[in-house]
């Protein structure tokens, strides 16, 4: 089976001829490596490439390249993905959209992420041990023009949850000072992500190693200064939860992680396929599970605690503003607070994209070009969205495939 792999990965990859971008003249005839660049995307991506800029797109990795054995990258990475505000928000939606107990939400995000954080921990072994995206990866079992069915899809997906996250890391900013408002911060979180996005898988791997420290201080901030307010929460009468609410919060919750499908192998196609599946899995999921069950129930908790505390309530907003509710919680820590939710809205950036696996024409444009084209429509999209929060959350995740 090992041999088979090996075949179809040398079949795939012998037509990518690596571009020689000296040079004026396109390099062999495959438009996905790249090689049809001419005058200024060529010269663009060049300059970009010299200052250390990812340029590469979604040619398979060579096996002589994939030699980054920091295997324990594959923890941190989706570990700080999801210890964020955005994870945060969405155990918020269990208590504020659907109405449910703290008790009930607990017990659906934890059997929720026991089963579901499987898949993308299975998905993401594929990144070392082939080098290849996940959406190219889709070629071999949905054909190649079969693919772009779920290309396109995971286009929206992607798109969906940079604007989640560019909403809630606005709001966090906007509650630090009455000179900010949502769209402000709104336009500050994509402009980080657009450089962060821009510097690609190397600095993304170091960004993510450290973004999680301030969230997990804030988190635990936060625990500390509201657990009187949560405990006697946890005896307010709720009403009985319904099958409809609890298959509704389970479906958000499966959404917002199993969509991480279809991108958890490409942060791996740098690393050496030497360890062992089992390795990756294992670090992937514990990742996936303790960081996204952490976040969730604070949020649930927090969430489900509001209408109950006065202050905290109206810095939710009625239910509309997790930079609020952050905001509300951590004020009587003062000046610290404030620089708590600073770090955490500037640490919320994602870097999701697959525009180039769509059609062969489409890798046949610089992977840079879709930032920007990726940029351009987050930042209208996730201000007018910041208006129905909640709406906009839900709507996102089931929509996501």
């Amino acid at each position: 089976q090992s041999e088979f792999v090996e075949q179809k990965q040398g079949e795939f990859r012998s037509s990518f001829v690596t571009p020689d971008l000296a040079s004026d003249k396109p390099v062999g005839n495959d438009l996905e490596g790249g090689q049809y660049y001419t005058g200024f995307l060529r010269r663009a991506t060049q300059l970009l490439s010299r200052c250390g800029i990812e340029t590469h797109g979604i040619a398979p990795v060579p096996a002589e390249e994939r030699i980054d054995t920091r295997w324990y990258q594959m923890f941190f990475v989706w570990f700080s993905v999801n210890m964020n505000i955005g994870t945060f928000s969405t155990g918020t939606v269990g208590p504020a959209f659907f109405s449910l107990g703290i008790n009930d939400s607990i017990i659906i995000i934890v059997v929720v992420n026991l089963v579901v954080c499987l898949f993308p921990a299975f998905s993401a072994v594929f990144g070392p041990k082939l080098g290849m995206r996940a959406m190219v990866q889709a070629r071999f079992s949905w054909g190649y023009f079969g693919a772009i069915i779920p290309a396109v899809l995971n286009v929206f997906s992607l798109q969906g949850f940079l604007v989640l996250n560019c909403i809630v890391g606005g709001q966090a900013l906007a509650s630090l000072s009455s000179h900010l408002d949502d769209t402000l911060g709104i336009v500050i979180i994509a402009v980080i992500t657009l450089v962060v996005t821009f510097c690609g898988y190397r600095i993304i791997h170091w960004y993510e190693s450290i973004a999680w420290i301030p969230n997990v201080i804030a988190f635990i901030t936060m625990l500390g200064v509201g657990y009187p307010q949560l405990r006697d929460n946890q005896s307010a009468p709720v009403s009985q939860a319904t099958v409809a609410e609890v298959i509704s919060f389970s479906s958000i919750l499966t959404a917002s992680i199993i969509s991480y499908c279809t991108v958890t192998p490409d942060y791996g196609v740098y690393h050496s396929p030497a360890a062992s599946s089992a390795r990756l899995f294992l670090y992937t999921y514990l990742a996936f599970f303790t960081s996204s069950v952490a976040c969730q129930t604070l949020g649930a908790a927090f969430a489900a605690a509001a209408p109950n505390v006065p202050v905290w309530n109206a810095g939710f907003n009625n239910s509309s503003s997790v930079g609020g509710l952050l905001y509300s919680v951590l004020l009587p820590t003062g000046a610290f607070g404030k620089i708590l939710i600073t770090l955490v809205a500037l640490s919320i950036p994602s870097c999701f994209t697959s525009f180039m696996t769509i059609a062969p024409w489409f890798a046949a444009i610089p992977r840079w070009i879709y930032i920007l084209i990726s940029e351009a429509v987050l930042i209208p999209v996730a201000i007018i969205g910041a208006k129905k929060f909640y709406t906009t959350v839900v709507d996102i995740l089931g929509t996501s495939p």
